[in-house]
């Protein structure tokens, strides 16, 4: 299967809601922009395969890159799982591009104006300040329902957003049938938040991938489960809890999820956490915010690890001998605490010459040089990517960062852990404690 990417033009102007300015009512239909032609012209072919394909289409949202399909079609749902490797027992999460999109899902009854009285009365307060937005809620699935029952694994709930992507919201109208969406990447491997990161890990699986630049958010979207007594985080992400307790009812919301796969649970009731995720290729090593440090970053202990020289022992004809293996390649992933190098034996630390797309980004700042042993030996290459102090910012690289430091083949990766109380720290953390093979407490 030939895999295309296509570049659909960044703008916020393709579409607009109408309805009612209060309450809910202002997200009751999206209109597309008749002006919006050349955006529209390009993706009308996506909207097609949609309908019609059980392959899905690539697309991006101010969370990461989802992987589309019709949600009401079962042969479109289960072509998500295939093109992915993803376990059928996950879930996925449907994506609306309007109430009244969403007031048809919940069963043929709903017929108030601004989808108020179809939903439960606790989401009102979160819909209203959060979407369009990355905030996911947990429905129940009315009898009979339009959605194919591989999308919920066999749960009584399912998963539903309203993305804020001007472009996610235009293709899914355009499409005309609600997406279900995981993020477009193979499973297990860190979630895609540019379109080549999509065509990295899928290409030859999907036929399109939709091109509209960086996510903004960098990490997927919260989901939330206000069914329950207390309300409930059941997947870190976009909006905090700090955020949501500002909501009218949402005051005792907890957190109940793991920062590691809940393998023994026999259903997952929200993606992300069942399985082990946003795992590069190569070992990872997490030092958490309270973990004590050396000088300038890693443990002394970890710094004479990365800079040992790799040994085989070969057999000749006269014996056996140890040859040098192949040099090491250390990446290092800083945010608020560690110094260039991260307190590893360096020289000619610099700015790399040959930076490709992805790390010309602003929030890639990759520095290469040479790692040195205690003896000033030279046995390898070091990658410095720095992401700054802003948990925004960090969100944002995270993935990219994982990524880039995949592409360079390295065989092991440092990361400076952030404290992860409240705000979008905690789904930070939360995917790099799933990453990580290690962790430094």
């Amino acid at each position: 299967m030939n895999t295309r990417i296509v570049t659909v033009p960044r703008r916020g102007d393709l579409g607009y809601f109408d309805g009612t300015e209060n309450s809910l009512g202002r997200l009751r239909r999206w209109h597309i922009r008749p002006e919006a032609q050349d955006v529209i012209a390009i993706l009308q072919p996506a909207a097609e395969c949609l309908r019609t394909k059980d392959t899905p289409v690539a697309f991006p949202t101010e969370t990461v890159y989802g992987l589309g399909a019709d949600a009401t079609r079962s042969g479109s749902v289960r072509g998500i799982y295939s093109a992915k490797g993803r376990p059928s027992d996950n879930p996925l999460i449907v994506h609306v591009a309007d109430l009244d999109m969403l007031r048809h899902l919940l069963g043929p009854d709903n017929h108030d104006d601004d989808g108020e009285n179809c939903i439960p009365a606790r989401y009102l307060s979160v819909i209203e300040k959060f979407w369009p937005g990355p905030l996911t809620i947990l429905l129940p699935i009315p009898e009979p329902s339009p959605l194919a029952p591989e999308v919920t694994a066999g749960l009584r709930t399912f998963g539903v957003r309203m993305p804020s992507s001007a472009l996610a919201l235009t293709l899914i109208k355009l499409a005309g049938v609600p997406l279900a969406a995981p993020s477009a990447n193979a499973s297990t491997k860190p979630s895609p938040t540019s379109a080549q990161h999509v065509k990295d890990d899928l290409e030859g699986r999907i036929e399109l991938i939709l091109d509209g630049g960086a996510c903004d958010v960098g990490v997927e979207s919260t989901v939330v489960d206000g069914l329950n007594e207390p309300p409930v985080v059941l997947r870190p992400g976009g909006i905090s809890l700090e955020e949501l307790r500002g909501c009218r009812g949402w005051e005792n919301v907890v957190k109940a999820y793991k920062d590691q796969s809940e393998e023994g649970q026999t259903a997952p009731r929200a993606p992300g956490m069942k399985y082990k995720h946003y795992s590069p290729r190569a070992r990872v090593v997490l030092y958490e915010s309270k973990c004590m440090l050396g000088q300038d970053g890693l443990v002394a202990a970890d710094a004479d690890a990365a800079a040992a020289a790799a040994t085989t022992t070969s057999v000749n004809g006269d014996g056996p001998s140890t040859n040098v293996g192949l040099p090491k390649r250390v990446g290092v992933i800083r945010t608020r605490r560690w110094k260039p190098a991260a307190g590893l034996r360096c020289d000619d630390l610099r700015v790399t010459e040959n930076q490709d797309e992805e790390v010309a980004e602003p929030l890639l700042r990759l520095h290469t040089g040479r790692l040195r042993n205690r003896e000033g030996d030279d046995v390898g290459e070091l990658f410095d990517l720095d992401l700054g102090e802003d948990a925004k910012g960090i969100a944002q690289g995270l993935f990219s960062a994982l990524r880039a430091l995949d592409r360079r083949q390295v065989d092991i990766i440092f990361v400076d852990g952030i404290d992860d109380e409240l705000d979008i720290a905690a789904a930070v953390m939360n995917r790099l404690r799933k990453a990580a093979s290690d962790i430094r407490a």
